[in-house]
C-alpha cells in the first residue's frame, strides 16, 4: 500500500512537470480555482460570525489547505486514467458507506450515523460527500462512449443501479437530504446522453403530479409522519406552524435573513446566530448568517460568485475533447446547482429543512474537500483539451 501511494504521488509529480514543459500551464483554469477559494474565504469569515467562540472557522482553513492539495493532485492527473479505475473507486466508496454504519466506527449525531471521527483538528469525515465523485466517474465511464442512438431502457436501468447502491446505503444512516443530492448527478448525465424527450416530459409530469399525490397518500397511510410531515407543513402553512416546535428552524432562519436588511447588520455581538437562536448557523444555515451580516447586497454578490463559477465550469465542459470529460463536469455542475438551490430555499423558508450544506460556504472538511476534488477534475479536463 505505501509503495502504491508513492507511485501515485510520483506519477502526479511527473505529470505536473510534463504539463509545465509543454507550456500548457497557461490553460490551467485560474478563474475557477480563484472564485472557489474566494467563496471559501468568505465562508470562513461567516463561520466565524456564526460561531465566534468555536474553532469551526479554524478547522475550515485547515480543510481548505487539504482541499487545495487534493485539487492540484487531481488537476495535474489525467482524468481519463481516473475514469478507467472508476469501478475500483466506486467499490471503495461503497465500503466507506458500509463502514460508517458500523457502531463504534460511525459517529452518531442527531440520530444519524453519517460520520467517521478523524484524529487531531480535522474533526469528522462524511463519506457520503466523498462518494459523489466515484458515482460521477462511474456514470461518465458508462455513458461517455460516443452515441449514435437514443438511450434505451437497459442503459437507463444500469445508470439507475449505479446511483441506487450508494443512495440506499445513505438512506440507512439515515440522511434523506444527502441522498437527494445524488439524484441530479444521474439526471444530468441521462439528459446529456440522448434520452428521449418524452421520457423527460413524463418524468417532469410525474414529479409535478406525484408530489401532491404522494403527500396526500403519505398522510392518509401514515407513511409520512412525525418531524418529516411537520417540516413540510411548516412550508405549506408557515403562519400556523409551531414556531417553538417543528417550525423553529425555518422561523429562526427567516427572522435571521430579514434582520440583515439591505446592507446587513454591524452588531454581530447581538445577532441571531451568536445569541444561539439560529440552530446550526455554521452549516445548514450559513446563508442565513450571510444575509444577516451582509444583507441583500451580500447575498447577491455571493450568488453572483456562484453563477460565475458555474458558468465557467460549463464553458470548460463545452471545451472538453471528449464526452467523458464533458459528462464529468456537467454532472458536477448539476449537483452544485441542486445543493445551492436546496440550501438557499431552506434558509428563506421556501423548502423544508433537510440538512444540505451550502457548497464551499458551510463548515465541514468533507464538503469542501469533495467540492475541490470535483473542481480539480474540471481543471484536468481543461488542461487536456488539446492532448490525445
Amino acid at each position: 500500500m505505501p509503495s502504491l501511494t508513492v507511485g501515485l504521488l510520483t506519477q502526479t509529480l511527473d505529470s505536473m512537470v510534463e504539463v509545465l514543459k509543454k507550456r500548457t500551464f497557461r490553460d490551467f483554469d485560474w478563474l475557477v480555482a480563484a472564485v472557489a477559494i474566494v467563496i471559501v474565504a468568505f465562508g470562513v469569515w461567516e463561520i466565524r460570525n456564526a460561531q465566534p467562540t468555536e474553532t469551526f472557522w479554524q478547522k475550515q482553513i485547515v480543510g481548505l489547505a487539504i482541499a487545495l492539495i487534493a485539487m492540484l493532485a487531481i488537476a495535474f492527473s489525467d482524468y481519463r486514467r481516473l475514469v478507467e479505475i472508476a469501478p475500483i473507486l466506486y467499490v471503495f466508496g461503497l465500503l466507506l458507506l458500509v463502514i460508517v454504519l458500523v457502531p463504534g466506527i460511525g459517529v452518531k449525531v442527531n440520530g444519524q450515523r453519517c460520520w467517521i471521527q478523524l484524529p487531531g483538528p480535522l474533526g469528522r469525515f462524511q463519506p457520503s460527500e466523498f462518494v459523489k465523485i466515484p458515482v460521477v466517474l462511474m456514470l461518465a465511464k458508462f455513458f461517455g462512449t460516443h452515441r449514435t442512438r437514443n438511450l434505451n431502457w437497459k442503459e437507463f436501468l444500469k445508470g439507475s443501479a449505479i446511483l441506487a447502491l450508494p443512495t440506499a446505503l445513505i438512506l440507512l444512516e439515515p440522511d434523506m437530504g444527502q441522498a437527494l443530492t445524488y439524484l441530479p448527478l444521474l439526471a444530468v448525465v441521462l439528459f446529456l446522453s440522448s434520452v428521449r424527450m418524452w421520457i423527460v416530459a413524463a418524468a417532469l409530469a410525474v414529479c409535478i403530479v406525484g408530489a401532491p399525490v404522494g403527500y396526500a397518500v403519505g398522510v392518509k397511510t401514515g407513511l409520512l409522519h412525525g418531524y418529516k410531515l411537520e417540516r413540510i407543513n411548516v412550508i405549506l402553512d408557515p403562519e400556523n406552524a409551531d414556531k417553538r416546535g417543528f417550525g423553529y428552524h425555518t422561523w429562526q432562519s427567516m427572522v435571521t435573513v430579514g434582520a440583515g436588511g439591505v446592507a446587513g447588520t454591524r452588531d454581530s455581538e447581538f445577532s441571531q446566530s451568536s445569541l444561539k437562536f439560529l440552530p446550526e448557523p455554521h452549516t445548514d444555515f450559513i446563508f442565513s448568517v450571510t444575509a444577516e451580516t451582509t444583507g441583500f447586497l451580500g447575498c447577491l454578490l455571493l450568488l453572483a460568485s456562484y453563477a460565475l463559477l458555474l458558468t465557467r465550469l460549463i464553458t470548460d465542459a463545452r471545451r472538453s475533447r471528449d464526452r467523458t470529460g464533458m459528462l464529468v463536469i456537467m454532472a458536477i455542475v448539476g449537483g452544485l446547482i441542486f445543493q445551492i438551490v436546496l440550501n438557499v430555499g431552506m434558509a428563506v423558508g421556501l423548502l423544508p429543512v433537510i440538512g444540505v450544506p451550502l457548497p464551499l460556504m458551510s463548515a465541514g472538511l468533507s464538503s469542501v474537500l469533495a467540492t475541490f476534488i470535483a473542481i480539480g477534475f474540471a481543471i484536468s479536463v481543461q488542461l487536456r483539451r488539446f492532448v490525445n
